[in-house]
């Protein structure tokens, strides 16, 4: 395939002019048709699907804007909490492929691969707020060809900032709900479409957890400016995020059986901890990992980025920007198998976080005949610093650590590492429209350097490794039928970086292991998509089918060496590849009247295509060839139906889920579930800038009691494991709204 890719660039090169560019998204307000629910990404030769700021403010505020997509087809979204905020829950997968195999942008701007313990970037959470959000875009297969990631091996999601053009105004929500949440948007916004414009924003928001005791909290600083300079347009964007989250405990099957869903760690009841770590516990309670006293995520972030965007000459256009992002985080856990030095049997284990990255992306765009010619490129330079301490408690009596604070002064630096990555990053790419018929030729490259450099080395690994390739080829192309029909069809090939991390990657093993896997030469994950589908678009109806096939290669397994709650360190390995076929279906009705039908539905059969060989005198193998892959379901459907007029709105939406295996060898599962969730909101017209607008949000309004994420610590070969998460109950929320 590469080399029939390889002769197809070539012939379009013969006949194109090379220039640079990156693919943007339409202006964030810009309109749709009337009452369509979700953009099919007509035009596209692969598949992807946009959603408007309407599809995110009407749910919960500050729900996730991955929530918002886990309506689509292939999206499998979970988290612990009602919002889908909470990051140690928060996962999403596409077509099989988990969150740190997919990519993630805000304005070009790289977030890194979205995992809890991010060493490359940051959640959107604490990027942006939802209220702020313009467009997001999805794309299942590998996306964009210019987009700024070297992991999106099975899918992008791109976020585009909202961008104001309606004048000097102010919006503003308040919301109150179950668990005494309480959260506060207020937004100034200023300029006209034509002129200097932007705005800025400030978020809190503070929630009890629906179980246990503790709080889930962040507030969030957001501000944009976008100044036009005759043709040229230059814009800034700041974002600050402090968050702290109180964690709720894992649980296994076993454990929900015996002490129910909505068991949990023993904050605030520091006493009954330390029993439990001096080994008296209170039935059902009967282990140390039952309960633990607190645990939390902290992270502060601080996010910027100032681009321009220039016609050069007619059809010419350039683009560069360049952003800098610092983080300060922590994830704490009362342990109780390392206890302080003052007597008590436990103490406060941390894995620490600062990074400092900045980089680069640059584009140019040129239009010569019936050719569209892009190139680009992009670098970045990550300082990431890593860390396990232990914190003493005060006494038995008394904690004297807060778990929503940093901690400071500890008593043991197990490890200590300092990480250097530098990533290089380039694509070409020649679109080209010949009448109804378009094109898509083009490839992407990248080297990635990655360094670990031990301060305390403990018993991990030190050195260098390096992920390189040159082409990746992606070639699509889209056959409009009629004016409202068109079939599309592509081919991408995409390779994932090793990440620089002490808990993640290559260095997450011994010195010895790390050694050998250089040797016998790690290789990088690699994937190929094909796709195939049609689109519809009428003024009635809007869909899509799709289907797909993915080979999904080197795949990459850290085989733990022990339990990993307590830090034991992992084998990497390459263990064979994945094979993934693929149905979807989406569309949405617009019946008149305000009233809107949407439904979609995928089915994906994922299935391992080798045995796990783990090395020893003996080797053990693990048969898992022809199993299904962890964490995906086979079918999902989802279906909403929406109202709105000038004043009543409200929609009411369901997700079906088959169940999950949370083993390797499909031994253990949780099963299917079907939530609800649901919207009415009332407008009133009171002559100002906008209506006031009152409204009501149900989450899980049936209270289904279910599993939601499972992988939190991450997943075993067989057996039931302390790695589930229950969702949260049945939650109502009302929020009022104004714009002046």
């Amino acid at each position: 395939m590469r080399i029939v890719t390889l002769f197809l660039l070539s012939t379009s090169a013969l006949v194109s002019a090379p220039a640079f560019a990156q693919q943007t998204a339409p202006a964030a307000n810009e309109a749709t048709a009337e009452g369509e629910i979700v953009v099919f990404g007509q035009g596209q030769t692969r598949q992807v699907q946009e959603l408007k700021t309407e599809d995110v403010t009407i749910l919960a505020p500050g729900t996730s804007p991955l929530k918002a997509i886990e309506k689509l087809p292939s999206v499998n979204f979970q988290s612990a909490d009602p919002f889908g905020t909470y990051e140690w829950s928060s996962r999403v997968t596409i077509r099989g492929f988990n969150q740190n195999q997919l990519g993630y942008t805000l304005d070009g701007i790289p977030l890194g691969d979205s995992t809890y313990g991010n060493n490359n970037g940051l959640h959107i959470g604490r990027a942006i707020a939802p209220e702020n959000i313009g467009i997001t875009r999805v794309s299942q297969g590998a996306g964009s060809i210019g987009t700024q990631s070297t992991n999106n091996l099975g899918g992008t999601l791109e976020f585009f900032s909202y961008d104001p053009t309606e004048g000097f105004g102010a919006d503003a929500n308040l919301t109150y709900g179950s668990e005494n949440t309480i959260r506060a948007f207020a937004r100034v916004n200023f300029g006209e479409s034509d002129g200097i414009r932007g705005f800025i924003s400030g978020t809190y928001h503070n929630a009890e957890k629906w179980k246990g005791g503790g709080d889930q909290r962040n507030w969030m600083i957001n501000a944009k400016a976008i100044i036009p300079v005759g043709q040229a347009e230059f814009d800034a964007y700041f974002s600050y995020s402090d968050r702290a989250e109180q964690d709720y405990q894992d649980l296994s099957l076993e454990m929900i059986r015996r002490l129910g869903y909505d068991h949990d760690n023993y904050f605030p009841d520091y006493a009954k901890a330390i029993a439990a770590a001096q080994g008296v516990f209170v039935a059902p309670i009967n282990n140390l990992d039952d309960s633990y006293y607190d645990a939390s995520g902290l992270r502060k972030d601080t996010l910027a980025a100032y681009g321009l965007t220039a016609p050069l000459d007619e059809g010419v256009t350039f683009k560069i920007k360049a952003y800098y992002h610092d983080n300060t985080g922590q994830g704490t856990w009362g342990t109780p198998y390392v206890p302080s030095p003052n007597g008590v049997p436990m103490s406060a284990r941390t894995t620490e976080y600062d990074i400092q990255r900045g980089g680069v992306f640059g584009s140019l765009e040129a239009e010569v005949g019936d050719h569209t010619i892009s190139v680009g490129g992009w670098y970045e330079h990550n300082d990431f610093t890593q860390a396990r301490r232990f914190y003493a408690y005060q006494s038995l009596t008394t904690p004297g650590l807060d778990h929503t604070k940093f901690l400071r002064n500890p008593f043991f630096t197990q490890w200590l590492f300092d990480f250097n990555t530098d990533t290089l990053q380039y694509h070409v790419q020649d679109k080209i429209s010949m009448g109804d018929l378009t094109i898509n030729l083009g490839w992407k490259g990248f080297q990635v350097n990655n360094e670990a450099d031990p301060r305390v080395q403990g018993s991990l690994a030190a050195g260098k490794i390096k992920s390189r390739d040159w082409f990746q080829p992606h070639a699509g192309v889209a056959y409009k039928l009629s004016s409202n029909a068109e079939v599309f069809g592509g081919f991408t090939q995409a390779t994932r970086a090793f990440v620089s991390s002490a808990t993640s990657g290559p260095f997450s093993t011994t010195q010895a292991g790390f050694n050998a896997l250089r040797a016998r030469g790690l290789k990088p994950e690699e994937s190929d998509t094909y796709e195939l589908g049609a689109r519809f678009n009428n003024a009635t109806f809007n869909g899509v089918l799709g289907v797909y096939y993915v080979n999904f290669r080197n795949r990459l397994l850290g085989i733990p060496t022990g339990p990993g709650i307590v830090g034991n360190p992992s084998i990497q390995q390459n263990v064979g590849s994945v094979r993934s076929l693929g149905f979807e279906a989406a569309g949405d009705v617009r019946l008149g009247g305000g009233l809107t039908l949407f439904a979609s539905y995928s089915y994906n059969d994922a299935t391992y295509r080798d045995n796990v060989v783990i090395p020893g005198v003996t080797p053990t193998i693990v048969p898992i060839k022809g199993r299904n892959v962890v964490d995906t379901p086979k079918h999902m459907l989802k279906g909403e139906i929406a109202y709105d007029s000038d004043s009543l709105f409200g929609r009411i939406g369901a997700n079906y889920m088959s169940k999950r295996y949370f083993t390797y060898t499909n031994d253990q599962s949780v099963g299917s579930r079907v939530l609800v969730d649901a919207t009415l909101g009332y407008r009133f017209d009171m002559g100002m800038r906008k209506p006031i607008e009152v409204q009501l949000n149900a989450t899980n309004l049936f209270d289904k009691r279910y599993v939601s994420t499972i992988g939190s610590n991450g997943f075993g070969n067989s057996g039931d494991n302390q790695t589930l998460l229950a969702g949260a109950p049945q939650q109502f929320f009302v929020t009022a709204k104004v714009g002046f």
